[in-house]
């Protein structure tokens, strides 16, 4: 019998899911730093980054993210 069986489905599943996490998430931060009033050519380079470093793009960018829109958490 041929197929990919019931495991071949659920890599495919998960791998699908993952994929769409990680596009959301660049999406999310390409829109995020365009909000905070980062530069267009910022907010492209943290959605490159993203791309090809989905991890560590990530950490790097909520480490170097701040909040320019003028109004501050607890203020």
């Amino acid at each position: 019998m041929g197929g990919i069986g019931m495991l071949g489905v659920l890599f495919l599943l998960v791998s699908l899911g993952l994929l769409l996490l990680h596009v959301a998430l660049c999406i999310w931060a390409f829109r995020d730093a365009r909000e905070r009033g980062y530069s267009s050519e910022f907010a492209l380079l943290v959605l490159i980054a993203l791309l090809f470093f989905p991890i560590v793009g990530l950490i790097l960018y909520l480490i170097i993210r701040e909040d320019r829109r003028g109004n501050r958490p607890g203020r």
